[in-house]
């Protein structure tokens, strides 16, 4: 049941859950008491770093869940992140966050992907440690990552369940032996580096930019900054019904328009850039000539009150404003010490400008995420815009083009080829400086390719894959004939029978192969040995080699320098010796291959053929440690 919980997220959502770690789960009206007031004391602590915080779809919220199947009361909620996915490893920094202030809590998180903290340490999690199997097993509590073994994990047998543990019996062992199920460092440091920077992150993920907006607009965006994701997702997801309601502004009439500052979230801001739109003539709004210094501020206005009024359409004129007096009572009096407390409003004068706005601003935090979710009346964002425009004085934004902030630059919408590499490789967690990594490429060694490549084709690959060697520097490989030849036949089978059972349709088309009776053992019920077995498969491997001798196949292929005489040479020193057995007798007066010249050659062929783009050479390579340089040979000087 748990496990079809978790696999049924929302899709571009976050699911976080927060248990509390006591022994006595059992007093359910005591138990949600308690849990509520964390939910108080969870949101003022981190009031200061929320309030002002632009979410992408849904801000983080939480709400009492009680107990269901072998799931305990807790607190959790659901945040949709739609395309900005660092919303989401916001909530995870909160959550550590949370465990560090909260010791008595633990919590876990998931999304539609399922455990995705594990996905991001994927390349160093312990090979036990799968989809299947992880369900229950990660949590985050005293603000480090916890991961429950297995039974067999040595040290921990009886502590630890036999199969999945349930999240009674998790919270049991993190409530008792929390120091021993921390993660590993490399884990742990794979997980915290995508939520390192915290809470100043914040600042570098926002954009301000000049709009020229409908005073209206301008002035709700002034109380409500956090509405402007909801303008943005309505003009970045309008249809032709959202657009009928914008032949004619009722809402934010174009004449009105004045210069502010808008602040965007990156993600935001690069949505309503990249969207190509022409106004309907009736509307009102025309554009200047592109080069306009303003351009741009008119078209980012045209297109956030465009937003506006689709959000304003969709609500009905005669709702109730229920949270008019939400801020009021000792709920609200304990929220507003608790900023205080937290140094919220940064030492400004009490009654001053800055000091409204804040207050303004905590309001409607207060109102969003205390209040509303314990609520059956939650407004939409377009009866919250209403409800803006009708207590605010618009007469008051007159002038406040004069005084606006420099916008911020821009050029981070365009990335270089150059970037994007340095990008990945940062992501990879191999970042070198340039210099350094064509140094390195232009010294690119082809023995170590030849090497990887028979490194790779000597493992044996099963249902989940094949391992990749990490890096060339590990323990030189060789290829052994005889062992891929043993790997070969026990994929395809142990008799002679299962080797020509499968992709054989027609038996005469294969004369070449020895008659069943030759293939058979005297006894039908005796196995052949696996001597037997390799002999066979050497003769099917001889009969193809007498009959390509007669092609132009073996032309193709790069041979060795000079004659070897028959029964004496060698392909190459690192060659297995036993591939001189394999040569047919109408083979044995042909020059010799050279395996691992053709090697490297078919592989810089296939490389060029990418043309700087990803291919199979350079995946594979690159997953060995490989980089090979970039091809220069046919570059115009």
């Amino acid at each position: 049941m748990e496990k079809e919980l978790r696999l049924a997220t929302v899709e571009d959502a976050v699911r976080y859950q927060l248990f509390l770690l006591t022994p006595k789960q059992e007093a359910s009206e005591h138990h949600q008491e308690i849990l509520q007031s964390y939910i108080e004391k969870i949101l003022t602590h981190f009031a200061p770093i929320l309030v002002s915080y632009i979410w992408q779809n849904q801000p983080f919220n939480l709400q009492y869940k009680p107990a269901k199947d072998n799931i305990p009361a807790h607190i959790g909620g659901l945040t949709k992140f739609g395309d900005n996915i660092e919303d989401e490893w916001f909530v995870v920094y909160l959550l550590r966050e949370i465990t560090k202030e909260f010791p008595e809590l633990a919590a876990r998180v998931d999304d539609n992907d399922g455990e995705f903290l594990l996905i991001e340490a994927a390349d160093y999690l312990p090979k036990w440690l799968n989809p299947e199997n992880s369900i229950n097993r990660v949590f985050l509590h005293h603000g480090e990552l916890c991961i429950i073994p297995l039974k067999n994990f040595p040290g921990k047998e009886t502590l630890l369940p036999v199969a999945n543990p349930t999240i009674l019996q998790t919270l049991k062992l993190l409530s008792t032996h929390s120091g021993d199920f921390v993660a590993t460092k490399s884990i742990r440091t794979a997980v915290y580096k995508r939520i390192s920077g915290y809470p100043e992150k914040i600042q570098t993920c926002l954009h301000q930019a000049h709009c020229y907006l409908p005073v209206g607009a301008a002035a709700v965006l002034k109380q409500r900054p956090g509405l402007v994701s909801a303008a943005v997702q309505a003009f970045y997801l309008r249809d032709p019904v959202d657009l009928t309601a914008c032949r004619i502004f009722k809402a934010f009439p174009p004449e009105t328009r004045i210069m502010t500052s808008v602040t965007f979230t990156k993600c935001l801001y690069a949505q309503l850039v990249q969207q190509s739109f022409v106004p309907d003539r009736r509307s009102g709004y025309s554009l200047p000539p592109r080069s306009h210094p303003d351009y741009k501020a008119h078209e980012l206005g045209m297109k956030l009150a465009h937003g506006f009024e689709i959000l304003c359409s969709k609500c009905s004129s005669a709702f109730h404003d229920s949270n008019k007096h939400a801020s009021s009572g000792p709920l609200w009096d304990n929220f507003l010490n608790s900023l205080k407390k937290n140094n919220y409003f940064k030492g400004e004068l009490e009654g001053s400008a800055q000091y409204l706005d804040k207050l303004h601003m905590a309001e409607n935090y207060f109102q969003q995420t205390v209040i509303n979710p314990q609520s059956s009346v939650v407004r939409s964002p377009g009866e919250e815009i209403i409800s803006i425009l009708k207590a605010t004085n618009l007469e008051d934004f007159g002038k406040e083009a004069c005084s606006l902030p420099p916008e911020d630059d821009d050029d981070w919408l365009e990335i270089t080829p150059d970037a994007l590499e340095q990008i990945l490789k940062e992501a990879r967690g191999t970042s070198v400086s340039a210099s350094t990594s064509n140094e390195e490429e232009q010294n690119c060694d082809l023995t170590e390719v030849t090497q990887s490549m028979k490194a790779f084709m000597s493992k044996v690959s099963t249902h989940e894959g094949a391992e990749m060697p990490w890096t060339s520097s590990e323990a030189p490989v060789n290829f052994d004939v005889d062992t891929f030849t043993d790997a070969l036949d026990k994929i395809l089978g142990t008799t002679s029978e299962e080797l020509d059972s499968d992709d054989l349709e027609e038996e005469e088309e294969f004369e070449f192969l020895d008659s069943d009776e030759e293939l058979k053992t005297d006894d039908p019920g005796e196995t052949p040995s696996q001597a037997d077995t390799v002999g066979s498969l050497r003769s099917y491997m001889d009969e193809m080699d007498s009959e390509l001798a007669s092609t132009n196949i073996g032309k193709s292929f790069t041979t060795q320098p000079g004659t070897v005489e028959p029964g004496k040479g060698s392909l190459s020193p690192n060659t297995d010796s036993d591939l001189k057995d394999d040569i047919g007798a109408g083979a044995a007066d042909s020059t010799p291959v050279d395996i691992d010249l053709n090697l490297v050659a078919n592989l810089l062929e296939s490389y060029t053929a990418q043309a700087g783009l990803a291919g199979p050479v350079s995946n594979i390579l690159q997953s060995m440690g490989i980089h090979l340089p970039e091809n220069t040979d046919h570059k115009p000087h």
